[in-house]
């Protein structure tokens, strides 16, 4: 299973092509014995980290001409019930924590999910149990029988640049374990599927099949967990997308605890810092997140926060758009005091905040145009 940002139609065969890559790097022979450039070792080592998933699900459907009553008045039908349907996907996951079983993947992978089965690269099959999932962030949890298992370690996707070289490892099209390489295309991408985005954009081969699956540096360290594909014509054109790390990693650590995200929340209206906006704040800063409104008695107002202030920094991390604080508050634990550096008019200082839960209004993704 894997999301496409367009329709992805499969026909009965699959397409050979045969192409060779302008920028990949020539084999280097082998001379008087000399190693050659391999990603082998480190692969043997977190290839077994990396499971296939099978998920039986069920889903309703409705007829939608049935629920209109003068469609229904004026053919003399009776409105049906929805239609249950059998469904059956496949993608991927990454093993966490092997001690305890955890395995990483995408929400929509296992939404609506009966029945999810784990397939190991030794071949195993183990009945996995669905710990929570969180489709805002597009990350869900799975734990196994820990016996046998492989974690595979978890990396800092803060310090991640374009350029940097990294593995897409998953299960595409359900052939079985495959790894592609690529480099870290850009950074920070928002492209309207959920409602907290901060994707790694990648060129590394991610197809149907890979969700779930790891996005991986030269260490062998998980820097993101893939999810989307943009593909107009139906495969993979080179435009991949993962959920961060320490994304997932704040998602993960909620599920395992609560079973959910419970979504934070200061009590503030924010915009991107643009020039015209700065020019008129009479602020020197060039990024950040600008404070459009104020919710009367919530945390920000008790904190003394100003319509107008500008957030350049939450606990030292700098802040370079709205998404990007609307994510990190998001995703803060309930109860935590983040430390916010303003900006007010040119001036900067420090303003602690508690946050607390928002409201399950709140908390849904709002859904964009796609």
């Amino acid at each position: 299973m894997h999301r496409v940002l367009s329709a992805l139609v499969l026909s009965g065969a699959i397409a050979l092509t045969s192409c060779v890559r302008a920028d990949a790097a020539a084999p280097i022979p082998e001379l008087g014995g000399a190693a050659v450039p391999t990603l082998a070792p480190m692969l043997s080592r977190i290839t077994p980290g990396v499971v296939g998933i099978a998920v039986k699900g069920k889903v309703r459907e409705e007829n939608p001409l049935l629920q209109d009553p003068f469609f229904r008045r004026f053919f003399n039908l009776q409105q049906q019930q929805p239609v249950e349907r059998e469904t059956q996907a496949v993608g991927s996951g990454v093993i966490v924590d092997a001690a305890q079983g955890y395995v990483l993947t995408n929400s929509h992978v296992v939404e609506n999910a009966t029945s999810i089965d784990v397939t190991t690269k030794d071949e195993r099959t183990l009945h996995a149990r669905l710990i929570g999932r969180d489709p805002g962030t597009d990350i869900a949890v799975l734990q196994i029988p820990a016996s046998g298992l492989t974690t595979v370690p978890l990396g800092d996707s803060d310090r991640l640049q374009v350029g940097d070289f990294v593995l897409a490892i998953g299960n595409p099209f359900g052939l079985g374990q495959t790894v592609t390489s690529g480099i870290v295309s850009a950074l920070g991408r928002s492209v309207g599927i959920e409602g907290y985005e901060d994707f790694i954009q990648t060129d590394a081969s991610i197809n149907p099949g890979n969700s779930g699956g790891a996005l991986v540096d030269l260490r062998g360290q998980l820097v993101g967990v893939n999810t989307a594909i943009l593909a107009p014509g139906g495969g993979n054109i080179g435009i991949g997308f993962a959920v961060p790390i320490n994304m997932a990693r704040h998602a993960m650590d909620q599920i395992i605890r609560y079973g959910e995200v419970k979504r934070g929340r200061i009590g503030v209206a924010i915009q991107d810092l643009t020039p015209d906006i700065a020019q008129g704040l009479g602020t020197a800063q060039t990024q950040g997140a600008v404070i459009a409104r104020v919710e009367p008695g919530s945390p920000a107002a008790r904190a003394g926060l100003q319509a107008s202030d500008v957030i350049i920094a939450v606990d030292g991390t700098s802040v370079h758009s709205g998404t990007q604080l609307r994510n990190i508050i998001g995703l803060s634990r309930i109860g935590d005091e983040v430390q916010l550096t303003v900006d007010r008019r040119g001036s900067a200082h420090t303003v602690t905040v508690r946050v607390e839960q928002a409201t399950a209004e709140r908390q849904r993704p709002q859904q964009k145009q796609r």
